[in-house]
Order: structure tokens, then sequence, then C-alpha cells
């Protein structure tokens, strides 16, 4: 097992992956090659990895929170992928982290602000739970787990909501003006299945604790 990381020593923080979750079903081998081959080659390096993963590790039929001993059953290539990553690493720390926004790049919160400007009305996954994670608030707990011993920690918000419930909030908390209509995953349509219910707990001595999701999508939105 890896021990708490010294400041002076050397350390790659691996967030890079193949995250198109539904381009991963038509391109396997693209996802092994970025998910699987590009961490391998993270590791040749011979320094510790912190290697981020995914809450889609799981099948999402437990119904309670995720904890690291719970067996990962992983039900799409994107997930089949990131755990095959994810056993690569032997000197460092597996990060599992769910449902991450910030105030850059593509993800959920900036796809709704546009979304909601642009419609009265948009269409949203209700029976999907997960625990919205602001990647501001992954980092501070990122650097909090350094200090403890390597292996899989799972670091997530607090709190558990819906898509269609955390798309409410955002609109909320922006001042946004536009309606969610809630519809099923079959609704969706989507070609890559994805865990009806992904909450990521800790169950390891000292983890550290990460707001609410709904303090990080305020403090997400505050930089935008």
């Amino acid at each position: 097992m890896t021990r708490p990381f010294e400041a002076d020593a050397s350390l790659v923080l691996h967030a890079a992956a193949w995250t198109d979750v539904d381009g991963a079903e038509s391109d396997p081998d693209g996802a092994e090659l970025v998910n699987v081959g590009g961490t391998r080659n993270v590791v040749a390096l011979g320094v510790p990895v912190v290697y981020f993963s995914t809450d889609y590790v799981f099948d999402g039929t437990k119904r309670e929170p995720y904890v690291e001993s719970d067996e990962p059953r992983p039900l799409s290539v994107y997930a089949r992928t990131k755990l095959e990553g994810e056993r690569e690493v032997r000197d460092g720390w597996i990060v599992r982290s769910s449902w991450l926004f910030g105030w850059t790049g593509t993800n959920f919160v900036r796809t709704m602000l546009r979304l909601g400007e642009e419609r009265d009305e948009v269409s949203v996954v209700a029976d999907q739970v997960g625990c919205p994670t602001y990647v501001g608030h992954l980092a501070e707990a990122t650097r909090e787990v350094l200090s403890l011993a390597g292996g899989v920690w799972h670091l997530a918000a607090e709190g558990e909501c819906s898509w269609a419930e955390f798309a409410r909030a955002i609109f909320d908390e922006a001042g946004v003006d536009c309606r969610v209509r809630e519809i099923t995953t079959e609704e969706l349509g989507r070609p890559a299945p994805r865990p009806a219910y992904s909450v990521l707990r800790s169950e390891r001595d000292g983890a550290p604790r990460l707001p609410h999701w709904r303090e990080g999508l305020s403090e997400c939105l505050a930089r935008l």
C-alpha cells in the first residue's frame, strides 16, 4: 500500500480519460487505448499516481451508497475500461468520484445553463441518482487524501439527487426560467447503460468529507 505523499516527492495526477460514455460503446478499442493503455503508460513513469475513476464502475443495484469494499460491476464499455485502468495502478491512490461539474469545460451544469437560455423546457432523466461533485471540492479532498495511505478512496459530495432534481436546482440557483420535464432512462435512449443508483461514500478511516452538492453548485455558479 502506498505511504502518505511526501511534499518533495514526484507524483502524477492522472485525470486524462475517454469520458464519452456513449461514444465508447461504438469504439471500445479507442476507449481501452486511452483508459487502460494510457494509464499503463503513466504508471510506467515509475512514480506514485493519483488515478481519477468513476462511480460508473458499479451497476447501481445496491440502492444504498457504495463504499470502497463493494465489488465493482461495470455496465458499459466506459465503466469497464475505467475499472481496468484502476487495476493498472500499483503505487498510488485511486479516487472514485461522481457526476463531476465545474466552471470550465463541458459538463452538466454548463449544458443546462445553455439549454435553459435557449428553451422553455428541457427533458432530464429522473431515474438515475448520484451525488453531483464540484471539481473544486474534489481537488481539496484529493490534497487531503494524499496525507493518507494509498488504495481506493471514494470522494464525492454529500447529499444525493436525480439528474432532473439537479437540473431544477441549477435553474433555481442561476435564476433561469426553464421547466424540467422528467423522463426515464429508457425514454432518453442512450447507447450506454448507466447505473440507476451510484452514490459514493467512504468507509475508510480519516476519509475527507466533501461539502453538499448544493454548496458546490453555488460556488461553481459564482465563478461562471
